[in-house]
């Protein structure tokens, strides 16, 4: 599905560098919605009972969900919605404009909008999983995983059935205790949460998961940049009564490799899985980056890694501001409604499958770093926006930090 590029320039302009999103929504056959989504009761499982219900959205996205043989011929992608109703793909317009809408430097720099974005919703918690690294995940064509997560108080006014997560393994934990865990997987539950540690989920925090990381992630409703990849391995063979079956454990895993345990248990990154200061090293809590009293105050809730970034905007009731950021960003608004630089922004209170919204933009590079001019116009309500951002942002270089011993960062 191609997109003239005159079509592309035509709709940029019109939004002043602006891109309005249709909203992008992806099932998981092995997983229970949390409903949090504002997606409507009756469209939860819009794409057919056999393919599970719909508990993810993506946005910014270039990415098509690897979701089986039944995945949509757009699952997962994003559509610019142009001012004369027009539509075509995100990841089109890169492909024929990634200069114009992520500036000539990054689309040289890095060939692509290298960052996959959602919420992931959930009723309960799902298996206990670990996402490829590189090496192994260019064997199935593929790449590497690293994601964060962000827990947005906005969509967490109920917790759900589990918010915790388990993450990593008990130190001290042996290879020898996964494999008798892999080799049970037909007798039910493995047991291999036994050999981890659950965390409480807290609204307004987040998390770094690196890849090879094991993570079952629980019910709260979740913000997650991430590199533009769906790899995955589930360790875990039964949650909450629910069978995973074997080949959701190799579903990235080459042919020759999908019964062999060693090569399955070489994909977990070991030291950092065991790192006995887990928490302290891979848990996230927001920092202030600018703020105007009265006005504004923006935060940084995704931080700490080259891959991806991710910012909290606060616009105050009934304030104007003009923001600069030096790269392009995707964003969703999680309250309040206003104008965003010349589009109108509004947080849904229920959404169609199929429908449109105005929670959803894309901002290319030129408009971001001359400066979007927003405002909120409630009297009484903050109008309030998450921005991701692809990887190197130059705002967020200083706080690239160690999140520990994961092999990935050498």
């Amino acid at each position: 599905m191609a997109v003239e590029r005159s079509i592309v320039q035509q709709a940029v302009e019109a939004g002043k560098g602006i891109l309005k999103l249709a909203p992008s929504w992806v099932p998981r056959s092995f997983m229970i919605p949390g409903r949090r989504l504002k997606l409507h009761p009756d469209d939860i499982y819009a794409y057919g009972g056999h393919r599970g219900g719909i508990n993810e959205r993506w946005f910014s996205s270039t990415t098509k969900a690897a979701n089986g043989p039944d995945t949509t011929e757009f699952e997962g992608l994003s559509f610019v919605v142009a001012k004369n109703g027009g539509r075509f793909l995100l990841k089109d317009a890169v492909e024929v404009e990634g200069g114009l809408l992520l500036g000539e430097d990054v689309f040289k720099r890095e060939g692509g909008w290298n960052l996959l974005c959602k919420f992931f919703d959930n009723e309960g918690p799902i298996p206990h999983h670990m996402h490829q690294n590189e090496e192994h995940a260019s064997a199935v064509g593929f790449k590497g995983k690293p994601e964060a997560y962000y827990f947005p108080p906005q969509y967490n006014q109920t917790f759900n059935n589990f918010p915790f997560t388990f993450m990593g393994l008990e130190p001290g934990t042996t290879k020898d205790q996964i494999r008798d865990c892999l080799k049970k997987w037909q007798q039910g539950d493995n047991g291999i949460t036994f050999l981890s540690r659950a965390y409480r989920l807290e609204p307004g925090a987040g998390w770094q998961i690196d890849p090879g990381i094991l993570h079952a992630p629980g019910s709260l409703c979740t913000y997650e940049p991430q590199v533009n990849s769906d790899v995955f391995g589930m360790f875990q063979s039964e949650v909450e009564g629910r069978i995973v079956p074997w080949d959701l454990l190799v579903k990235d895993v080459p042919e020759d490799k999908k019964q062999d345990i060693e090569y399955i248990i070489s994909m977990l990154d070991w030291d950092a899985n065991t790192d006995p200061n887990f928490g302290a090293n891979k848990k996230v809590f927001p920092r202030v980056q600018r703020e105007e009293a009265g006005k504004f105050v923006e935060k940084w809730v995704v931080y700490g890694t080259k891959f991806y970034s991710a910012k909290e905007l606060t616009i105050l009731p009934g304030a104007t501001v003009t923001i600069t950021d030096p790269e392009a960003y995707g964003l969703i608004v999680t309250q309040g409604y206003g104008d965003f630089g010349g589009t109108p922004v509004s947080t849904p209170s229920q959404i169609r499958f199929g429908d449109l919204t105005e929670d959803e933009l894309f901002v290319t590079a030129p408009a971001a770093r001359k400066g979007v001019t927003i405002t909120n116009a409630s009297g009484t309500d903050p109008l309030v926006i998450l921005k991701h951002f692809g990887p190197g942002n130059p705002d967020a270089a200083e706080l690239i930090r160690d999140f520990g011993p994961s092999s990935w960062k050498k």
